[in-house]
């Protein structure tokens, strides 16, 4: 059953350690995975339902050795990296489990990524190989490849040599035949007995504290780090979430994730923990889709939702209580962004979801902290991201002195444990202002404990807003805007002010079909709350593009500051953004 939520009150200080009577796993990802092939290799591990997909376990842990063979035919060796570039489809998890089993690295690459992106991930990695499709909706990957490597359509398959990425030599293709390139097919059928021997011998020089994924976060703050992870990171981070939220005896769990499998929330909290506790994984779409979402919840049957809080507020839009049936969906973890208190009520009420957990971390903890239980009550479920996952540390310090603050004051989240990540990859200076000699994270993040282990997150240090002195949160302007009937969405940004140094721009989404003007917004706030009482509104617009949509933060702050900032005072913008 689900472990009891912590009921004493037991800290007296900023500082928690997650006790736990569960121990750490020492297995790397093959391992896992064979152990739960052994124990339910008839159960379905994963269906992708917009490709018609099925797998069980032992389907699948047989395709897994057989890409692993061909990445060794095609001359791939332990500590290699393989890039992974395209939207959630079977062969993105295939080619996670299958490299992690022949000792190579998975890259994973945002499938958003523009030329200047992935040239910079796959060269500052050091990629030897990517995989990708040729296309995907507007993204033409083959042709950007192609543009930064023009020698690939004179080369031959498996021996590229590029000028601009030097450790390029094989570009996998998932649909298609194109000069220089290998196809899927190949791969698959490279795997002669000589490296099926190979992979089998490999694993007795595998270990636990190997890396095995890299992944790029964002380059709000200059160019995009690799966040080096361990199969001792993302194993033990899988099992203990997994824990968290009853896998261990929630056994015939079948979960929906429409998150992205480049993002950790996605490829650790979904499809590792697939592995791990032999539940499966059911993917709506290979791009996100509300409405298959909602689908797919009701005509798999799935248990368990998972999505960040566009994708929750996007599938609430798409309910219909006569056309949908979500009776068999017990829980869910929502993530990626704050939550606002008014979205997770909705959730539960409206969804039905009583089981609705929120969880918090970072892809450099590879990625989960926090979470919550299922069993909290709703105080907790909308007003905190859970508490400390075991075997964990955390500590609220004064970003200025490193001190740790009193008991419910606010201050810097810290993080220190097993899945404190291996480093920046190649990025030794950036590395070492972000973990501490004594291996705390500094997460960037403001937050605070109560004396349950609770946390409560009031924003990032950088997203922090100073007005006249006075130091504002923007997520608890947003919580208080999320009350509002008419609003769907709000984030908010500082500007900059001649005599107040910074004012609030609270931009704004409307829920479909409705209407409303700043000066309404503003009335709103005022005599509400004494922060927005003061509000300058800058905007208030009906669509926000598909960038503030990502699961992203700093990208969303930073890129609405940067448009904010160009508008002129009191700007009531009506219409779309332009794009950036």
């Amino acid at each position: 059953m689900l472990k009891p939520t912590p009921m004493r009150q037991h800290l007296t200080t900023s500082y928690a350690h997650g006790t736990s009577s569960t121990s750490l796993l020492s297995t790397t990802v093959g391992e896992s995975l064979l152990r739960t092939v052994e124990r339910w290799p008839d159960r379905e591990a994963v269906v992708f339902v917009e490709d018609g997909v099925r797998k069980t376990f032992a389907q699948f842990q047989q395709d897994v050795d057989q890409a692993a063979a061909g990445l060794l035919a095609l001359g791939l060796k332990k500590g290699d990296r393989l890039g992974m570039w395209g939207p959630n489809t079977y062969e993105w998890v295939l080619f996670q489990y299958a490299t992690a089993r022949a000792g190579i690295i998975l890259v994973s690459v945002n499938p958003a990524y523009q030329l200047q992106e992935v040239e910079f991930a796959l060269w500052k990695s050091g990629c030897k190989a990517v995989v990708c499709p040729t296309h995907f909706k507007t993204q033409k990957y083959c042709d950007m490849l192609r543009q930064i490597c023009p020698e690939i359509d004179s080369s031959s398959p498996g021996d590229i040599k590029s000028a601009r990425l030097p450790d390029l030599r094989t570009v996998i293709v998932l649909n298609g035949r194109l000069p220089g390139m290998v196809h899927l097919e190949d791969v698959m059928q490279a795997g002669s007995s000589q490296y099926v021997k190979q992979l089998q011998d490999l694993q007795k020089k595998l270990s636990f504290d190997d890396p095995v994924n890299i992944l790029f976060t964002s380059g709000t703050t200059g160019s995009p780090k690799g966040a080096t992870l361990t199969h001792h990171n993302i194993v033990n981070n899988a099992y203990l979430v997994g824990r968290r939220l009853g896998y261990h005896w929630r056994t015939n769990a079948r979960i929906c994730l429409p998150v992205p499998l480049y993002h950790c929330f996605g490829s650790v909290g979904g499809s590792m923990c697939m592995a791990m506790h032999g539940i499966s994984i059911i993917f709506p779409s290979a791009g996100y889709d509300g409405k298959a979402s909602i689908r797919v919840l009701e005509s798999e049957r799935c248990t368990i939702v998972y999505g960040t809080p566009t994708m929750f507020i996007d599938m609430l839009n798409q309910l219909d209580s006569n056309k949908h049936d979500l009776s068999s969906v017990e829980a869910g973890i929502i993530a990626g962004s704050p939550v606002p208190q008014e979205l997770v009520k909705k959730i539960i009420s409206e969804m039905g979801i009583q089981g609705i957990t929120i969880g918090y971390g970072t892809t450099e903890n590879s990625p989960v902290t926090f979470c919550g239980s299922a069993l909290d009550n709703l105080e907790r479920k909308s007003n905190t991201v859970g508490y400390l996952l075991d075997h964990l540390e955390v500590k609220i310090v004064n970003p200025t002195t490193g001190q740790v603050v009193p008991l419910g004051m606010t201050g810097e989240i810290m993080i220190r444990g097993h899945c404190v990540m291996f480093g920046y990859w190649a990025d030794k200076e950036k590395t070492q202002e972000t973990i501490t000699e004594e291996g705390w994270y500094k997460t960037g993040d403001i937050g605070s404990l109560d004396g349950y282990s609770y946390l409560r997150i009031m924003g990032r240090i950088k997203d922090m807003i100073i007005r006249g002195g006075e130091n504002i949160y923007p997520a608890e302007v947003e919580q208080f805007l999320h009350t509002h009937p008419k609003v769907k969405e709000a984030q908010v940004v500082g500007v900059k002010d001649a005599r107040m140094g910074e004012e609030i721009c609270a931009c704004i989404r409307l829920l479909d079909g409705q209407d409303c003007t700043a000066e309404e917004i503003i009335a709103f706030c005022k005599g509400q709350n004494n922060i927005l009482a003061s509000c300058w509104l800058v905007g208030c617009v009906q669509y926000l593009p598909l960038l503030l949509l990502l699961s992203d933060r700093s990208l969303q702050g930073s890129t609405l500051h940067t448009f904010c900032n160009q508008l002129p005072t009191h700007y009531y913008w009506k219409g779309d953004f332009p794009k950036c």
